[in-house]
């Protein structure tokens, strides 16, 4: 049989195989089909699942934005409370002294207003006297002439005296209002104050007016709120970034500043795996100088790492501070010292290799020297004391990279939803491009197949109308009743409609 098998023609292989594909037409369009709507199914369903999980994310991260936001807002609002009570103590808190101060200069200069009042003088007797002497009926009496001649000469003097007193009032009234001056001054000077103080208030009113405004957006959780929120988050994620890269380049320079005189205290042949003793102690006292950086930031409640910290009271919070700086500031004069034994490390070093040249060892000028050396001691006490200050854009960078991590997974979620979908699509169509594909492959047996069919529906029309003529030719021979006419007809349709039942249609119906 197998020698049978072998001994046929490829023709012949190949006409069995049509035949076989088409007999397995109808099972291989189905199972396509069914495997295409699995994928499709699957993958629809995969995508609703991404989706729905998409929709979570996105909730999570609405309520973290806010939750940060407000956290951030009643912080600002903290802030500018703190920053009012600190103004109102010190400018407000004096006012029932300047008020005491202000009535005293007033009541002072009301005083001196009134005293520097100008008095009339009070009218003489001598005009009761001229009068008096005027009506003396004998003018030409040397005896009144004399008299009147004295009392000239007294109203001389008289008018004198009266002018010199009245420049004395008249000095006197000057030096008063002179004196009114600094007091003045001083009331100006302190309404001065007040209204700066006064002015302060109002422009932190207006501060904290706008951060209640956005307080309260964040509590009623509005879009525009959320819209703010994320691009503050992302501007403050690049920013913080930026700002640590800068202080990682930092912490790089004070590696390899103290690197080289640890090797010479702890020695350069010990290791721990594939890295040096030296160097990981050089890491670790950067390390703890971060460390005490964030502790000093933190008891200073400049940031809120840790909570901890924050719950402290006053005083312990203060000796912790205290604490922390003491030991910042003695690992910063240590890193000074090894900064300065790196130049002298590099000086021997120097003349170790111009020995082993054979060349002369060139002598270094000491006003070179000590200026190298004081930047590498500068260098090896400023670069802790700068690294404290990592804690703020570390804390915005931990605050916003779970906003940023949130939207940006919400964003691959999305996308690979659609993706899925897509792949869905996919998969269905290329279900229904298969079937074609294996419907080219066999495209001889199904257009001999439609031949057939054509011929069969042709047969048959060819049928009704010969018998549908026969019919008409009886009729014509024998009457018959108006019912039993319409029989024929009757039949024949019944025929036609069976006859176009069993032809088989061209292509197998598919599901879609």
């Amino acid at each position: 049989m197998t020698g049978i098998f072998q001994s046929l023609p490829p023709w012949l292989w190949f006409v069995i195989a049509l035949v076989a594909l088409f007999l397995a037409r109808k099972p291989v369009h189905q199972g396509i089909l069914a495997l295409a709507r699995f994928f499709h199914q699957s993958l629809r369903l995969g995508a609703n699942a991404v989706a729905a999980s998409e929709r979570r994310l996105q909730l999570r991260n609405r309520e973290v934005l806010l939750a940060a936001g407000r956290e951030a807002t009643e912080r600002h609002i903290e802030r500018e409370f703190d920053r009012i009570e600190g103004a109102m103590k010190k400018e407000l808190a004096q006012y029932p002294a300047l008020h005491r101060k202000l009535c005293e200069q007033l009541t002072a200069i009301d005083e001196d207003y009134v005293r520097s009042a100008e008095v009339p003088p009070e009218p003489t007797n001598w005009a009761k006297a001229i009068k008096a002497v005027a009506e003396i009926p004998a003018k030409q009496d040397p005896v009144v002439g004399d008299v009147l001649e004295t009392i000239h000469g007294s109203m001389r003097k008289a008018e004198g005296k009266a002018l010199e007193a009245y420049r004395e009032s008249a000095r006197e009234r000057h030096q008063l209002l002179k004196r009114m001056m600094p007091a003045w001054r001083s009331i100006l000077k302190s309404l001065g104050k007040v209204n700066k103080t006064v002015a302060t208030v109002q422009q932190r009113s207006k501060v904290v007016d706008g951060h209640m405004d956005r307080y309260e957006e964040i509590l009623q959780g509005s879009d525009r709120a959320q819209r703010m929120l994320s691009s503050s988050s992302l501007s403050q994620f690049f920013i913080s970034a930026f700002v640590l890269a800068i202080a990682v380049g930092g912490a790089l320079i004070n590696f390899h500043l103290i690197a080289r005189p640890m090797t010479e205290m702890v020695g350069g042949t010990s290791y721990i795996g594939n890295f040096k003793v030296a160097d990981i102690s050089a890491l670790v006292i950067i390390l703890v100088e971060i460390t005490m950086g964030l502790f000093v930031m933190e008891c200073l409640r400049i940031t809120r790492l840790f909570p901890v910290i924050s719950a402290l009271s006053d005083k312990l919070r203060t000796r912790m501070m205290w604490a922390a700086f003491a030991l910042l500031f003695f690992l910063a004069t240590v890193e000074a010292g090894l900064a300065f034994m790196r130049e002298i490390l590099m000086q021997e070093d120097l003349a170790v290799s111009a020995q082993l040249r054979g060349a002369e060892v060139a002598a270094v000028d000491s006003s070179v020297y000590w200026i190298t050396t004081a930047a590498q001691m500068g260098m090896g006490f400023i670069l802790p004391f700068a690294l404290t200050f990592v804690a703020i854009p570390l804390e915005n960078f931990i605050a916003s990279t779970r906003t940023v991590i949130g939207i940006v997974t919400a964003f691959f979620l999305r996308l690979l939803s659609v993706v899925l979908r897509l792949a869905g699509t996919g998969s269905l169509r290329i279900g229904t491009l298969l079937v074609r594909l294996y419907d080219i492959v066999i495209f001889f047996p199904l257009w001999l197949e439609a031949r057939f069919l054509v011929w069969r529906e042709q047969a048959a029309e060819k049928a009704v109308v010969a018998s549908a003529v026969g019919e008409s030719t009886v009729e014509e021979s024998v009457p018959v009743s108006k019912a039993s006419s319409r029989s024929p007809s009757r039949r024949s349709a019944k025929s036609a409609s069976k006859s176009s039942a069993k032809l088989p249609t061209n292509l197998e119906e598919q599901p879609s």
